[in-house]
C-alpha cells in the first residue's frame, strides 16, 4: 500500500518537501492555521497537493513538521497519541523574529519536539539548510547535495533515507538525536553546511 505523507506548515520549506514529494510521484496532504495562505499555497504548486486540517495531516503514515517551533507543544496537545508514525522534524528552535534560540541545557531540540509528540517516531531533516538552496536541484557538479538527519528509530532513519535518496540528495545518518540531533540543530556544526558528495 502506497505511503501517505502530510506536512504541517506551509511556508517555504514546507512547499520544497512538497515538491519534492510529488515530483517522486507521491501526493501531499499540506496543513496550516492560516486557511488563506493554505489555499494559495496549495494552488501554486498544483497537481498532487491538497489543502487539509492539521489533524487529517498529522495522520499520514509520514508527516513532516515545518511550523514555528514554539508551535509544537500546541501541536502536540491538539493531536496526542501518534500512534508510531514518523514525524520528520524539519524545525530550529527559534524563538524570536532575529534568529535567538531556546536555552535547552544542552539538550536537543528534536528530544523536546518528541516529548510533546508521544509515541512519534522522530526523525530530524530538512532544517540545515536555507529554503533558497534546498529548492535547487540537488545533483550538482557531478555529486550530489547532503541532507543529514538523525533519529532514535534505525527503521524510521532508513525509511526517511530512502526517501532522501529518492528526491535526489545524498542522505547522511548521523544516528540518535543525542548526537546527531544535536549537530544539525540551529547554532550546531553542521547548521547552514551546503556539501555536495561525490
Amino acid at each position: 500500500m502506497k505511503k501517505t505523507f502530510g506536512i504541517i506548515g506551509a511556508g517555504h520549506i514546507a512547499q520544497t518537501i512538497a515538491k519534492f514529494l510529488i515530483e517522486s510521484g507521491n501526493e501531499v496532504l499540506l496543513s496550516n492555521t492560516d486557511q488563506e495562505k493554505l489555499k494559495g499555497v496549495v494552488s501554486q504548486i498544483g497537481d498532487g497537493a491538497t489543502a487539509a486540517s492539521v489533524s487529517k495531516a498529522a495522520e499520514a503514515d509520514v508527516v513532516f513538521l515545518a511550523l514555528p517551533w514554539l508551535k509544537v507543544p500546541e501541536l502536540g496537545a491538539e493531536i496526542g497519541s501518534w500512534e508510531n508514525r514518523i514525524v520528520v522534524d524539519a524545525t530550529n528552535h527559534f524563538i524570536s523574529a532575529d534568529f535567538q534560540v531556546a536555552e535547552l541545557d544542552g539538550g536537543a531540540s528534536s528530544a523536546v519536539v518528541a516529548d510533546h509528540l508521544p509515541d512519534a517516531r522522530v526523525v530530524k531533516a530538512f532544517n540545515t539548510l536555507f529554503y533558497k538552496i534546498l529548492e535547487q536541484d540537488p545533483q550538482q557538479n557531478g555529486g550530489k547535495r547532503v541532507i543529514f538527519l538523525s533519529g532514535d528509530d534505525k527503521e524510521a532513519n532508513q525509511e526517511i533515507s530512502a526517501l532522501i535518496e529518492t528526491f535526489g540528495f545524498a542522505p547522511v545518518d548521523l544516528g540518535p538525536l543525542s548526537i546527531g540531533g544535536l549537530l544539525q540543530q540551529a547554532k550546531g556544526p553542521l547548521a547552514s553546511l551546503n556539501l555536495i558528495k561525490q
